[in-house]
């Protein structure tokens, strides 16, 4: 899994008012280990259940490279979209 992923997340939850800790990580370290980008059902999902928002996120290992795939669900407003978006193109890969 690409070192870019629990920083990713941390910064995330925080913008939803989650506390990611050392328990969640592990959790989304076990379950992205079997997954497939290229497979519809072969994502992992794990919610972020906030103080101000609940996300969704989606992650797979991307097909026949180091990336990781990664989809929000649940931005529910202008401001949560944008730190999603803005996260995710600060952490894309090259």
């Amino acid at each position: 899994m690409t070192y870019r992923a629990r920083p990713f997340l941390e910064l995330l939850s925080r913008y939803a008012g989650y506390d990611f800790d050392d328990t969640d990580w592990s959790a989304v370290e076990a379950g992205v280990k079997a997954t497939d980008a290229a497979d519809a059902d072969g994502w992992y999902s794990y919610p972020l259940v906030g103080r101000g928002d609940t996300l969704e996120v989606r992650l797979a290992n991307a097909v026949g490279g180091d990336e990781l795939s990664v989809v929000i669900v649940g931005a529910g407003t202008y401001e949560m979209c944008l730190r999603a978006d803005t996260l995710l193109s600060a952490f894309a890969t090259d």
